[in-house]
């Protein structure tokens, strides 16, 4: 046992050793954790809170996460606890939740011109799951594998050297300071970083959209969701006198259908202010609009609409991630989505490094390659939000006033052509607002350039044939996500997924007929590099795994005797168009220069 004696100003009390210190038990420190703790890794992760997330705040799990998750058997617990995709049916708008209707659009995946689409990208499948429910998961899994957290203990500062970091942290409960001694910082931290603060990382700040509060609701609104399923219901009332601290409104399901998130949007420059709960359910009954609904309130939080991104995520042996390098409202449910992907990313670089597997450069290409995705994130996110404003002005309610929104609402209805023009106008902001829901592409079209692929003998990288923020272009160019396709054995049996065999904490090498000394040589590679974990698979008749629907033919980029190399997060590595006699050596030569070996 050790006494505590530090005082909150005074001298620290103790201490402590540790390999990994994670800063913040949310969804990107929780996975970080995760995955660490799935490689054998051991070490503290720390939040500033009594427990996890108390409100619902990041819901949306798509595809290109939740396979991570599947990395570590987690996708299982996910599924479980969210609510599956057949509820994620619409976005819709409406002036209350049980009155008029302006229109609507499928979202996540279901709309039927789309759903080929997703169901080709990925084994996994959309979820919505809320972050109150996401974190336990990470966090049990963390905890039951190598990783000890302690709650109420807040990040004071860190010093760190050559050799590793020294953290002081402050226990909120006994008001004493101790200090942890550790490899690396890990900031996940969200949106207020002081890490990222303290490590003078300089972020780009664009103009951000004000702020909105969240009212988590207990409602039951089942008997208004059988014909308008959806987890996003957007509140419109153009023949309201809304006070400016709740100009629109958006439902938002956590469980269905009984508790929900009112999130209220105010007037531009509205002042941030917090209203009375008598305040906030007068405007919650308005947005319902069935009086026989019961409503009761859960609790209140606001929140800023940034557009701020990190410039770079790492400085020596600190790393960021997470809120705390990019900031975005949730539209697009990319916010936790990108959390766990900065995870999955940073978490085996980590691993090979400090098993001397990897040289400490690997580390490097981290934020060389999660920025780029993050600061798209941001400014994808902020342009939907903004799209979201040609609807409302299309529905009247930018008008200073009760009587010209009802003028500007009605020609909605008139046989004239203002009336026409107002209704294409509508039409088109529906339809521009489809990019959101089905941003496919946002999600899963990453092509990462640093040393942790190999480009130089792969010629130009393969340009975008479709609408890169909507449909995903599956590629095995190197930097690109490895592409799912459905494999099984030759004797009737359960597919298995191209991601199933990667991942894992090992590289992953696919070939073909012909290829077969592909596995000799990366066996002979694996124990020349000091035990680099590479598993060898070969695809095709009478093979390992048979090209069940010959998708893989389609799309493997290289003769059947060439290669795939794939790195332990999904990414393409690097590959090569067919076997030849100096092969051996490439594969060295390509393995090294990833892994930063000398």
């Amino acid at each position: 046992m050790v006494e505590l004696n530090g005082t909150s100003d005074g001298p620290p009390s103790f201490l402590l050793h540790v390999d990994y210190l994670i800063i913040g038990t949310g969804p990107a420190g929780g996975a970080l954790a995760a995955f660490m703790a799935s490689y054998g890794m051991k070490g503290l992760i720390v939040s500033q809170d009594p427990s996890n997330a108390d409100t619902p705040r990041a819901h949306i799990t798509n595809m290109p996460a939740l396979d991570c998750l599947r990395d570590i058997g987690l996708d299982k617990e996910c599924y479980k606890a969210g609510t599956q995709n057949d509820s994620m049916l619409h976005t819709r708008w409406s002036n209350t939740m049980a009155g008029q209707e302006y229109g609507r659009i499928y979202s996540w995946g279901n709309d039927p011109k789309r759903k080929g689409e997703y169901e080709l990208a990925s084994p996994s499948k959309m979820l919505d799951l809320p972050q109150t429910l996401l974190e336990p998961v990470l966090m049990r899994y963390a905890t039951l594998n190598g990783f000890n957290c302690r709650w109420d203990t807040e990040f004071v500062s860190f010093e760190q050297d050559e050799k590793g970091v020294t953290t002081t942290l402050l226990d909120k409960l006994s008001k004493t300071t101790f200090q942890v001694r550790s490899k690396y910082l890990f900031g996940a931290d969200g949106a207020r970083s002081k890490i990222v603060q303290q490590a003078e990382i300089p972020l780009i700040r664009r103009p951000g959209q004000g702020f909105a509060v969240n009212v988590l609701i207990e409602a039951d609104m089942s008997h208004l969701m059988e014909h308008r399923k959806g987890n996003l219901h957007w509140i419109v009332q153009p023949n309201l006198e809304t006070p400016e601290w709740s100009w629109i409104g958006c439902m938002r399901m956590v469980k269905p259908w009984y508790e929900w998130l009112c999130i209220i949007f105010p007037t531009p420059n509205a002042p941030r202010e917090v209203r009375s709960n008598e305040e906030y359910m007068k405007r919650v009954r308005e947005m319902i609009g069935d009086d026989s609904v019961e409503v009761k309130i859960l609790g209140v939080s606001s929140w800023a609409i940034n557009e701020i991104a990190a410039e770079y995520y790492s400085k020596g042996n600190v790393f960021c991630l997470g809120d705390a390098v990019h900031r975005h409202p949730p539209n697009h449910g990319l916010g936790s989505n990108t959390c766990i992907q900065d995870a999955h990313n940073l978490a085996w670089k980590v691993n090979y490094v400090d098993k001397g597997l990897a040289g400490r450069e690997l580390l490097e290409s981290y934020s060389i390659e999660r920025q780029p995705v993050g600061l798209d994130v941001v400014t994808q996110a902020n342009d939907t939000l903004r799209n979201h404003r040609n609807i409302w002005e299309a529905l009247g309610n930018i008008e200073p006033t009760v009587e010209a929104r009802m003028k500007a609402h009605d020609e909605i209805y008139a046989d004239s052509p203002e009336g026409s023009t107002r209704r294409e106008k509508l039409a088109k902001a529906f339809r521009e607002n489809d990019k959101e829901e089905h941003g496919l592409g946002v999600e899963m079209n990453q092509r990462y350039v640093s040393s942790a692929v190999y480009q130089a003998d792969q010629g130009p990288t393969p340009a975008f044939t479709r609408n890169p923020l909507q449909h995903y272009h599956p590629t095995t160019y190197p930097g690109a996500r490895l592409p799912h396709v459905w494999l099984g054995n030759h004797t009737p049996s359960k597919y298995i997924s191209t991601i199933d065999l990667a991942g894992k904490g090992q590289f992953t090498l696919f070939t073909g007929i012909g290829g077969q000394h592909w596995k000799k040589a990366a066996e002979q590679l694996s124990s020349e590099l000091g035990g680099v974990p590479i598993k060898a698979y070969s695809i095709g008749y009478g093979l390992d795994y048979k090209d069940v629907y010959l998708d893989w033919a389609g799309i493997r980029g290289v003769e059947e005797s060439g290669c795939v190399l794939v790195r332990p997060d999904y990414f393409v590595a690097w590959r090569s168009p067919e076997w030849e006699e100096d092969s051996p050596l490439k594969l060295k030569q390509v393995l090294k220069s990833v892994l930063s070996l000398r």
